[in-house]
């Protein structure tokens, strides 16, 4: 194999990693929230079912399910606020410590792979110096 292949190959291979990391960065998020969506979506539906039951029951019994229904509702709308804003006030600051202490460790990686693409290069250029210093010699 010639060494420009074999570099050809390290650099496909660097493209395919970049790209999965792309597609994972957006699939574990993309799939997380849909999946709590889908949770919210169904809690939401069940809420309905249930409201659509109380349809054809008596008045009296009517009147107190509603009122535990309107309690209900306003428990899941104060719960989901809750929640929502839990999210939002997460420990940002060990959150973001810990997103730039990977960074770090990545860009570490990264320096790492860079050194040894420039070693490569060199290599790749001193055998291709060699290789027509001994066809010189070969020659005459």
């Amino acid at each position: 194999m010639a060494l420009s292949d074999a570099l050809e190959q390290l650099a496909e291979q660097a493209r395919a990693i970049e790209q999965n990391v792309r597609e994972a960065e957006a699939d574990q998020r993309a799939q997380l929230e849909a999946k709590a969506a889908e949770a919210r979506k169904a809690a939401d539906e069940h809420a309905e079912q249930v409201r659509a039951k109380e349809t054809g029951a008596a008045e009296g019994a009517e009147r107190s399910w509603a009122r535990l229904q309107r309690q209900w509702d306003e428990h899941v709308a104060r719960l989901r606020k809750s929640l929502d804003e839990a999210k939002a006030n997460l420990d940002v600051t060990i959150a973001a410590e810990r997103a730039e202490s990977a960074e770090l460790d990545a860009m570490d990686a990264i320096d790492f792979a860079t050194s040894a693409l420039d070693e490569a290069q060199y290599a790749v250029l001193n055998a291709e110096v060699l290789r027509q210093e001994a066809d010189q010699l070969a020659a005459s």
